[in-house]
């Protein structure tokens, strides 16, 4: 069964870590929380979720890609050293890397977006753009092993890719 990392941390967007967690497990594949630290995160709105493991505690070579989800947890993400190199290497691995509404600024501290098409919402599309992404405002772009939606409403095709790119 491949696993795949759902990252959290606070002031996640409960539809956009929920969705992936849960319907990645539904077609199959074994979705982890992952956070800076083993312990409980609160939502935007307050909702409580737990982390099953924090990143110290996982091996890269056991993941088959990353999903990171939006809201403001990325802004917390970003700062992340240990986040950053295990996006990093997913990417440099062609693994799944999946973002979705402000996950870019992941992307963009992992270093991975100079020249990738992709999207996001348009609150980080100049920093997108910036860092050297060919932005589309698109539902969802994908773009080799990356894979980007803007916002909640986006989510069903968003998924749509995620497990079309995982069950190859």
């Amino acid at each position: 069964m491949k696993k795949i990392a759902v990252l959290i941390e606070d002031n996640f967007n409960e539809f956009e870590l929920i969705y992936p967690y849960y319907r990645l497990k539904e077609a199959g594949f074994e979705s982890i929380l992952v956070g800076p630290e083993k312990k409980v995160y609160r939502s935007k709105v307050g909702l409580q979720m737990n982390a099953e493991k924090s990143i110290e505690e996982i091996n890269f070579e056991e993941f088959e890609g990353v999903v990171i989800p939006g809201g403001y947890a990325p802004d917390r993400l970003r700062g992340n050293i240990k986040i950053l190199e295990f996006v990093k290497k997913m990417f440099d691995s062609s693994k799944l890397v999946a973002a979705i509404c402000h996950a870019g600024w992941v992307l963009i501290s992992a270093k991975i977006v100079n020249g990738v098409m992709l999207t996001g919402v348009s609150a980080i599309k100049e920093d997108l753009k910036n860092a050297g992404a060919k932005y589309e405002d698109k539902e969802v772009v994908v773009d080799g092993n990356v894979i980007t939606s803007r916002m909640p409403s986006d989510l069903p095709a968003f998924l749509i890719e995620i497990i079309k790119f995982l069950s190859v």
